[in-house]
This record gives C-alpha cells, structure tokens and sequence, in this order.
C-alpha cells in the first residue's frame, strides 16, 4: 500500500447524507476481487443515466450532467467534501476500491459508518471527521471560489487551503500505518524475521511436527 504523508488537491462537493455503499458502488460491480478497475464505476447510478455493468465502456455512456463528479469544474479532484454517515449500508470494501481507483485520497465529511472507515485505512484512504460547522464552511468555499483546493498534512493532521488552518483528530495506530503504507498484512510482514526466528525456535522444541503423518 502506498504511504500517505500529505497530498494538496482539488475538493469535489458531494452535498448529501447517508451516502450508503451501494451507491457508492452498485453490487452488480462486486464481482470482481480485484482492487482496480472500479473508478469508472464509482457512484454509478448517479453518474449515468443509464444501467451500468460490468465490463462496460463507460465513455459512451450518457452522463448526467447535473452529478458533481461530472461538473468541468471538479474534474481531477482528489478530495471529497460530504455530509453525515458516509459509507453507510453494506461492508463491501469494493467502495474505497471504487474511490482511491477513481482518484480521492481524502474524504471530509461529519461522521463516517464505522466499517467503510476502518476500510478506508485498509486502503490508504484518510478519513476525516469534521464537525457540522466545519463542513458547511468547506461547501460554501467550494461553491465561491472556482478550483478551491486544499491541502491534508497527515503528520501535522491539519488542513489548510480554507480561512483559518483545521486541525483533526486520528488514531495513534490508524496515523503510523497510513504514514507508512501498512494494511494489516503488510504490518504482519513487517515482523517477517521475528515470526521466521520463533518458526525455527518452535520446529526445533518440537521436532515431532516435521514427522510425515502416516
């Protein structure tokens, strides 16, 4: 997983609540296992105005030009600015697939479903909790000043770009992982020679283990 130190870009205003994660990514989309690939799908049913599959050359489907994700104006931002329980419905990790493959490696918002946030970590997504005030400051700024961008410091965890810096809280453990581009498997490989050196410990206490089973 790539380490995530700090990243300035373009804020995309998605101005809803309880964004669940089917429509973050449709479940006709879960069929694949595979981490890529879903950006062209991300909010699908929103983005186009007609039924999406997988497979499909999104490019010559119709758009619907009144979705924020197909205003010019927001068209490679890397920052998306929400509202309250983001990431709400099911636990498909396939929606911070569909959001980091479509480019976003940040997320604001008031609060976030506890799962889809654990998942973001998992897929070095930062997710940003912000009070209301916070939040509707950061929409008004997108709407009067054209490009409006903003730039997320994770190891200072703070925001500037907006009137005032914004400072934000983040788990200990959550931090040193993304900093370091860990996920839990890459955290376990990092203690690859201790598990090495207790597996040898172990076979040799235990010599019975390597006996083939008859």
């Amino acid at each position: 997983m790539k380490k995530f130190t700090s990243i300035k870009g373009l804020v995309a205003p998605l101005d809803r609540s309880n964004i669940d994660t089917d429509a973050i990514i449709p479940k006709q989309f879960l069929k694949s296992i595979h981490r890529t690939g879903f950006g062209p799908y991300l909010f699908d049913e929103w983005r186009y105005l007609d039924h999406g599959e997988p497979g499909q050359d999104c490019s010559t489907r119709p758009l619907n030009r009144d979705f924020t994700l197909n205003d010019p104006r927001y068209k490679g931002a890397a920052i998306l600015l929400t509202r309250e329980n983001f990431g709400c419905g099911s636990s498909r990790e396939h929606a911070p697939w569909a959001l980091s493959d479509y480019g976003f490696s940040v997320i604001l918002a008031e609060s976030f479903a506890d799962i889809f946030y654990s998942n973001c970590f998992k897929n070095g997504i930062l997710p940003v909790v912000l009070s209301a005030t916070q939040i509707e400051d950061l929409f008004q700024a997108t709407l009067e000043k054209p490009g409006f961008s903003l730039e997320v410091d994770l190891e200072s965890q703070t925001i500037t770009g907006a009137t005032e810096p914004i400072t934000f809280e983040l788990d200990a453990y959550r931090k040193y992982n993304l900093l370091n581009g860990l996920d839990e498997i890459g955290e376990t490989l990092s203690y690859r020679q201790e598990i090495t050196d207790f597996e040898k410990k172990h076979l040799a206490q235990h010599s019975w283990l390597l006996k083939e089973v008859r």
